[in-house]
Order: structure tokens, then C-alpha cells, then sequence
């Protein structure tokens, strides 16, 4: 509960507006003795499971729309292999073949800044990203939807979209563009990186001008900012501070605000770290 600092709260009916800034004034109305100290089985082991996954295993379903991760970024390396090992659990419990499994990978969150190797945020998107070689998966990509100082971000119609557009393709078979640019294939240029990618849609774009937010590395993995350009279906990315590129990535930070590169149909990219 509370407020969340530098967010504007407002009562709004109609056209009418009311501005909730400022100090408030309140009554106490009832007060409450101090209550024994409970157990939250959401944090024992195979707590949520039983108490929220269990009880369902006799309906039958269609398949899973998942959105967590934020509670994992102080541990993400093992991300992947926690969340595959859950989708073949659920996928057991239900008996019903490698049900369709959507997600939605981590918003933007905390103040914008420069790429960072110690992003715990993008890392863990990159765990995110990989589980999509789990069979009959989908992802959701929000990273232009979140917000820097709040977790969850208002924004949920724009991700349930998302998530609808992936269901409609993966689950029901609709011929619809449901997912940004993903990393295919890297290749080596000369001194520039040749990125391919699926779910191009009607072509790559960047909002706003040049695609940003590229970094290459050579050898000894330090990354440094890049330039690039679109080239027909691919991105060429170069650094003049590395002559003989081999890893890529884009969008690494806990807040991506210079990732711009979409598909034509608005759909944003996965941020991704890769090497040749």
C-alpha cells in the first residue's frame, strides 16, 4: 500500500479533476491490537505450488499466461533453468501434451541510464529470452511499457495485448504478427556485425531515428556503445573502439530508454546478448 514517490495521483470523473498532491488530512476511525505473527506460505517451499497451482490440476485448461521475475534479479543466472524445469512441472501436472506456455518478459524499471554490465534486470530478460527454445512458447517483450519508480507498471492493457497477439498465433493458429524482432543470427562483416532476426513483420524500424542502444565487444567481452543502421531485414553495428567485433547486445540495462528498434507493426524488440 501508499504512494509511490513522483507519481501523480489525481481523482478524475469526467472532465472534473482532482489534484491528491499535498499533505492530506485523515481521522482515525478504528485501531486494531497487534495481531500474532503469521506464516506466509508463499515463501515455504512448495508453498505457492499447493496452495495456488494444485487445487486447479482437475480443470481443464488451454494453457498458462505467466508475468513474475522481478523477485529473481538479485539471483538471475539460473533464471533459465528454474523457469524451464517449472513449465515441464505444470505441463505434468496437467496431463494435457506441452500445453501453451506465454510470459511476459521483465518492463523497464528504475531510472534510465547507460548500458551496464551489472544490469541484474537485463540479465534476467536474457534468461527469459533463452526459454523460448522450450517448445510452444511465447513472450511477451515490455520494455517501453514499464515505468522507473514503480514496480508494476499501469500501463497492463498494452501487455495484455501483447500477450493476446501472442495467443492468437500460438494457441489458435492466427496468421498475426505476434512478436517483435527476436536475434536469429550473428555474423561477422569485416569490422561491423550482420544481425538477423525473426518476426520482422513488414520490416525493421527504428522510432525516432537511428536504431540505438547497440554495444559490441571484441575478445575480451568489454562492450563499448555502437553505432547501427538498418540494412534491409538486418542491423549492421560497428564500434570504432573495437576492431574485430565478436558479441553483441542491446538494450542491457535495468531501464533501456535508447532502445527504439521495432518491427513495423509496433511491436518492440527483445533486448539480447550474443556471441559469434
Amino acid at each position: 500500500g501508499g504512494f509511490v514517490q513522483d507519481k501523480p495521483y489525481s481523482l478524475t470523473v469526467g472532465a472534473t479533476e482532482i489534484d491528491l498532491s499535498g499533505p492530506w488530512k485523515y481521522k482515525v476511525g478504528a485501531v486494531l491490537s497487534t495481531l500474532p505473527q503469521l506464516t506466509f506460505f508463499q515463501y515455504m517451499p512448495t508453498g505457492v505450488y499447493n496452495g495456488m497451482i494444485a487445487p486447479l490440476k482437475n480443470y481443464t485448461i488451454k494453457g498458462f499466461l505467466w508475468y513474475q521475475g522481478e523477485s529473481n534479479t538479485h539471483h538471475p543466472g539460473n533464471y533459465h533453468f528454474l523457469f524451464k524445469e517449472m513449465i515441464a512441472l505444470w505441463r505434468r501436472s496437467w496431463q494435457l501434451g506441452d500445453l501453451p506456455f506465454l510470459f511476459v518478459q521483465l518492463p523497464n524499471f528504475l531510472a534510465s541510464g547507460e548500458q551496464t554490465a551489472s544490469s541484474n534486470w537485463a540479465r534476467l530478460r536474457e534468461e527469459q529470452r533463452r526459454t523460448l527454445d522450450v517448445t510452444n512458447t511465447a513472450m511477451a517483450v515490455t520494455i517501453d511499457v514499464g515505468e522507473d519508480n514503480d514496480l508494476h507498471p499501469q500501463n497492463k492493457k498494452e501487455i495484455g495485448r501483447r500477450l493476446a497477439l501472442g495467443a492468437q498465433r500460438l494457441v489458435y493458429g492466427e496468421d498475426v504478427v505476434a512478436q517483435g524482432p527476436f536475434l536469429q543470427k550473428v555474423e561477422t562483416r569485416g569490422e561491423r556485425l550482420a544481425l538477423s532476426f525473426t518476426s520482422i513483420g513488414s520490416g525493421l524500424m527504428a522510432k525516432g531515428g537511428s536504431p540505438a542502444g547497440f554495444e559490441v565487444c571484441g575478445a575480451d567481452r568489454k562492450f563499448y556503445p555502437a553505432t547501427a543502421e538498418v540494412v534491409g531485414d538486418s542491423i549492421m553495428v560497428a564500434s570504432p573502439l573495437v576492431e574485430a567485433p565478436v558479441g553483441v547486445r542491446y538494450a542491457w540495462a535495468d531501464s533501456p530508454a535508447a532502445a527504439n528498434l521495432y518491427n513495423q507493426e509496433g511491436l518492440p524488440a527483445s533486448p539480447f546478448e550474443a556471441y559469434i
